[in-house]
């Protein structure tokens, strides 16, 4: 039975969707791993839990990107997340 056209989304909502969650969400997950990195004094244990954790935080924001309704809230959300991580990063820097 096919699905009701009012639950479907647009073309253009889902290629936001796609673009936020893979794209946004992995220079997302990359700057709060930066940031994590800057802020704390071990470097190597940032670097080493990082590999793993920024693919789970990735898979998470992905997952994230496709339950919301909204494309472009999704890429606002997650610009607003880049931007904050990186002015604190210059900040510190």
């Amino acid at each position: 039975m096919p699905a009701k056209k009012e639950y479907l989304s647009t073309s253009g909502q889902r290629f936001l969707k796609v673009s936020a969650g893979v794209l946004g969400g992995l220079l997302l997950s990359v700057a709060i791993h930066l940031l994590l990195g800057i802020l704390f004094k071990n470097k190597v244990a940032v670097m080493l839990t990082g590999t793993f954790t920024a693919f789970l935080l990735w898979a998470a924001l992905l997952s994230i990107a496709f339950l919301a309704k909204n494309g472009w809230k999704i890429w606002g959300i997650y610009l607003a997340g880049i931007l904050i991580c990186s002015s604190i990063i210059y900040l510190i820097r």
